[in-house]
């Protein structure tokens, strides 16, 4: 972070410091009392499950120099009163994002927003001082711990941004100040949220408008719906893609027995081969996205594809674990009908010939499409040859019944009322040799899943 005293940080929030020493240095902010260290600036944010304001003692007492608290709070020991501690820490992010000389670049998309982040965080490290997003920090608060891990030092800032609805990223851009916008795809995810693709489009356009004209849109010429987006921007469009018309592009594409893609980069008259060490013929578009991305940034076609081929994902998204003869697909942080569909063609292709087990539960924020979406997975994973599948808890039944109407039956398709039942089934019944994906949305908890069948039996 750049360092700025408690005095400066108060005058930027509008807010007054209260028994802290004015003079003291920030250098990082935090949200959480339990990661509190020397010169931690902690923002007392109420959540759903807990108030902020019950640690922020806690934090100090740990080293923190001050708590951010509302104006009408009680006694702390080091504080810097404010109206709203969110709208604070969103004040003290744009200030910094306004100080910093990185180049900004900022993803959103349907699905594959977190993978094309880590893609790009490493094609961009190649050659520049790059820092990204942790996890999927992609919301008003997420954001701003992104923006304060950068530096005066820092040459690319990476930040995934999602949207909850029509202005909400607009509500963010302010902040973010994007020099590179990437859109990676505009699918059926949180439909139930957005009310429809064509608002989902208008949400996610937004951050394409808020490019200045020297900026660059990074569009997916394979989606129509992101490709239209080139008329909302004032800025350079970059396009990426399979198609032969995209500005990056990938050809020869070819799966090896984990699934994971090589291809030849291409981009004008230079050309690059990759190998992606993230399974999923589905990595290929994020990776292109990221590689166009990373070009904006100043980074060559050679060192965007040398990073590629190092890049690891985020805990939970596509993550394979060999444990004895078997092979687990840990995808459990989230799901929407795309990217299960993904993950269960990652699933076939990496069986080729194995027992292949998918373990679904359910996909959220839906609406009206919830049965449709959820019978649509179970009519695919019959079809790509998926031999087993064990579908998780009522919300996602029309799973299983979608996969014994397509001709999955007996001990074929199973249905497991608790998170408990499936890992009992899975042990009992798991063959040697078996490839297990594991997904679903991120309330579903199947993370739990994967842990357990993560570790030998005997």
């Amino acid at each position: 972070m750049i360092a700025l005293s408690v005095k400066e940080i108060a005058e930027v929030c509008g807010g007054r410091v209260d028994g802290a020493d004015p003079d003291a240095t920030v250098t990082s902010v935090i949200t959480d009392s339990r990661a509190t260290s020397a010169g931690a600036l902690f923002f007392a944010l109420a959540g759903e499950r807990a108030d902020g304001h019950a640690f922020a003692n806690d934090a100090v007492r740990g080293g923190a120099v001050a708590a951010v608290v509302r104006e009408d709070a009680g006694a702390f020991a080091a504080a810097v009163r404010v109206n709203d501690p969110l709208a604070a820490m969103s004040s003290l992010a744009a200030f910094v994002r306004r100080r910093l000389r990185a180049t900004t670049i900022a993803i959103t998309g349907s699905s594959g927003k977190t993978g094309t982040k880590d893609l790009t965080a490493a094609a961009c490290a190649s050659e520049r001082r790059t820092i990204a997003a942790n996890a999927s920090y992609n919301n008003e608060i997420g954001v701003p711990l992104t923006i304060f891990g950068a530096d005066e030092d820092t040459e690319v800032l990476v930040i995934e941004v999602g949207s909850r609805g029509i202005g909400h990223i607009a509500s963010l851009a302010p902040m973010i100040r994007p020099d590179v916008a990437v859109v990676t795809n505009i699918g059926p995810a949180h439909i139930g949220m957005f009310g429809s693709l064509e608002n989902t489009a208008l949400a996610k356009g937004e951050l394409v408008e808020a490019l200045a004209p020297e900026g660059t849109a990074v569009l997916n010429a394979d989606d129509p719906r992101v490709d239209a987006l080139a008329a909302r921007t004032r800025g350079h469009v970059v396009s990426f893609g399979r198609a032969a018309s995209a500005d990056v592009r990938a050809e020869g594409v070819s799966l090896d027995d984990e699934a994971r893609a090589t291809f030849t980069l291409l981009a004008g008259d230079e050309r690059a081969r990759v190998t992606l060490r993230m399974p999923g013929e589905h990595m290929v578009s994020n990776a292109l996205a990221a590689a166009a991305a990373a070009r904006a940034a100043g980074v060559s076609l050679h060192g965007a594809a040398d990073g590629l081929a190092r890049a690891e994902g985020s805990a939970w998204r596509m993550e394979l674990h060999d444990v004895g003869g078997r092979r687990i697909l840990n995808d459990a942080y989230n799901a929407n009908p795309d990217s299960t569909a993904a993950a269960l063609k990652a699933l076939a292709a990496m069986a080729r010939g194995r027992p292949s087990w998918a373990v679904l539960g359910p996909m959220a924020e839906l609406g009206d499409e919830t049965t449709a979406a959820h019978d649509r997975v179970g009519r695919l994973a019959v079809r790509l040859g998926v031999t087993h599948l064990v579908t998780v808890g009522e919300d996602a039944r029309a799973v299983h019944e979608a996969a014994r109407l397509e001709g999955m039956f007996g001990g074929e398709a199973i249905f497991a009322a608790t998170i408990d039942d499936a890992i009992a089934v899975l042990r009992a019944r798991m063959e040697p040799d078996a490839v297990v994906l594991v997904k679903a949305s991120r309330a579903a908890g199947l993370e739990r899943v994967a842990h357990a069948l993560e570790v030998p039996t005997p």
